[in-house]
């Protein structure tokens, strides 16, 4: 899978800098030992941060300016590491879908990064490429019904938009018969952080949906 950055997010980025994650894997409904880490993440989490210190959170941060040089409003559409982040700061408990979202969100949570995790044998075609999205382009979020993605980062493959930090598309989501997972980490705020990030979702990647053939996608 090659994965190339448009000309007109240079421009509104310059600096961004993005990771992709590539391996077979095996997914489960629920993980006990899994939620058991998140579980104790969590609690550490909500005595580091407040809702209004996360904002200074480089990555949230970088996140937020994207949208607004893109062209969307980041408080009305919210990027889903910020999201989440904001979800356990307010004593709400994270959303529990399968191990491999939820150890997404966990990596999310604790670097603070939009991650966006993709079904691999869904997407069309060999390349995704991040641009912005248009208006009126059809967009379906998951769990979020038709979403205007008009002045939002999207990764698109030869069907389309597949990935925007606020929410991925119902077309590609993993699921329980995921074999082949591509996880994006985007980060607005540069390279610094990401290597980090990567290896740590490989770490879970490993103990918790048995990993291999793992490949990292610098782009």
């Amino acid at each position: 899978m090659k994965i190339e950055v448009s000309e007109e997010i240079k421009k509104a980025c310059p600096q961004f800098a993005g990771i992709a994650v590539s391996a077979t894997v095996k997914n489960s409904a629920y993980c006990d030992s899994l939620w058991k880490k998140i579980d104790e993440f969590t609690m550490r989490y909500r005595e580091m941060y407040t809702t209004d210190s996360i904002k200074e959170m480089i990555t949230i941060r970088a996140t937020r300016e994207a949208y607004k040089k893109c062209g969307k409003d980041p408080s009305r559409y919210r990027p889903s590491g910020e999201a989440l982040c904001r979800r356990i700061l307010r004593g709400i408990p994270l959303y529990q879908i399968d191990t491999l979202v939820d150890l997404i969100n966990l990596v999310s949570i604790r670097y603070g990064y939009s991650i966006g995790g993709f079904d691999s044998e869904k997407i069309q075609g060999d390349r995704l490429v991040l641009g912005i999205g248009k208006a009126g382009e059809p967009y379906e979020g998951i769990g979020r019904g038709i979403l205007n993605i008009e002045g939002m980062p999207v990764y698109r493959d030869i069907m389309g938009g597949i990935g925007t930090p606020t929410s991925d598309n119902e077309r590609t989501k993993l699921d329980l018969e995921t074999t082949h997972l591509l996880a994006i980490i985007n980060g607005y705020s540069g390279k610094e952080g990401l290597q980090e990030a990567a290896d740590y979702m490989i770490e879970l990647l490993k103990e918790f949906a048995d990993a291999q053939d793992e490949e990292l996608i610098y782009f």
